[in-house]
């Protein structure tokens, strides 16, 4: 007998993956929108959300990115979120996030790009091998988790967006339909939510673009089909549900820094030494343990410090 091929299983998994995505939404249809009942009910239970895409998933070895940490429950990582679209609590998204259609769904990517285009996000999905990436998430507010996310690099998609020679910086647009995103109906924020990168950070071999959890097609309340995960910036950075890349000459206005210039900064890179006007970041709180730990410089991820040699991390918070 011989050694199952590595890479037949990713493929595998990833047409798995892309299969089960599909049934998944069609259920959800089919149901009458049964999975915005599930995730509606008050304290709904994580094994409501979708099934894990392969029955047995095999341990893998650590790559090159991942963390050794330990993992946050699937339970606290799809029930304690930040995802104003759907409400301000903790618990809202899980709550209200069933309205949300995650299908059909597509992608612009424009701007200073070569061939701008819209595309199906199933399709841009099958342009690029899914992986598996353990990253560190660190919120601003000053908690944090470990999630295995399921994705592909965002270097790979700026890449094949072929940029011009004018792109300097990645604009970033969330999904803007109150109809399906209860919380845009209240003014808390300058909706659609807009965020954004520098060049260089966008095509960093950290910087991600999530479509699943654990195995698991992304619950809607943490950011289906598509988010950004920028693990060496505060959460916020990590844009969901996206619609809309932008390569662009100019810095974006983003959505927090518009709203709280003072408080939220362009980089919001992940720093112990430079506090929120309104409290520290010296310390985090890991969601599922007791006390607090350090917080480490870009959260540990020590590789990007590069991006920012020269640079005042004070001023450029």
């Amino acid at each position: 007998m011989t050694d199952p091929d590595p890479r037949e299983d990713r493929r595998l998994d990833r047409r798995a993956f892309i299969r089960n995505a599909t049934l998944f939404t069609a259920t959800a249809a089919g149901l009458g929108a049964g999975l915005e009942l599930l995730t509606r009910r008050p304290g709904a239970d994580a094994q409501t959300l979708p099934e894990p895409v392969a029955q047995v998933r095999r341990p893998r070895p650590l790559g090159p990115y991942d963390t050794k940490e330990a993992v946050t429950p699937y339970r606290s990582v799809t029930t304690y979120n930040n995802f104003y679209e759907f409400g301000l609590d903790k618990g809202d998204p899980a709550r209200n996030a069933g309205s949300l259609r995650t299908r059909p769904w597509t992608v612009t990517i424009d701007g200073e790009v070569k061939t701008p285009r819209t595309v199906d996000l199933d399709t841009l999905q099958s342009w690029f091998p899914l992986e598996d990436r353990v990253y560190r998430m660190r919120c601003v507010e000053g908690w944090s988790m470990v999630i295995p996310w399921m994705g592909f690099p965002l270097a790979a998609l700026i890449r094949r967006a072929d940029p011009t020679g004018a792109a300097r910086y990645v604009k970033f647009t969330a999904l803007h339909d109150p109809e399906q995103m209860p919380g845009q109906r209240r003014p808390v924020l300058d909706w659609p939510y807009v965020e954004g990168l520098r060049l260089d950070e966008a095509l960093h071999p950290l910087a991600f673009m999530a479509v699943g959890i654990e195995g698991r097609v992304l619950p809607n309340q943490n950011g289906a089909p598509l988010r950004l995960v920028v693990p060496w910036k505060y959460g916020f950075k990590s844009i969901k549900s996206v619609v809309r890349i932008t390569l662009t000459r100019e810095m974006p206005r983003t959505t927090w820094a518009l709203a709280a210039p003072s408080e939220y900064g362009f980089y919001a890179n992940v720093n112990p030494q430079v506090p929120h006007p309104r409290w520290s970041q010296a310390t985090e709180r890991r969601i599922g343990e007791g006390g607090r730990r350090p917080t480490l410089l870009f959260n540990g991820y020590t590789q990007v410090a590069d991006l920012y040699r020269g640079l005042d991390l004070r001023r450029n918070f």
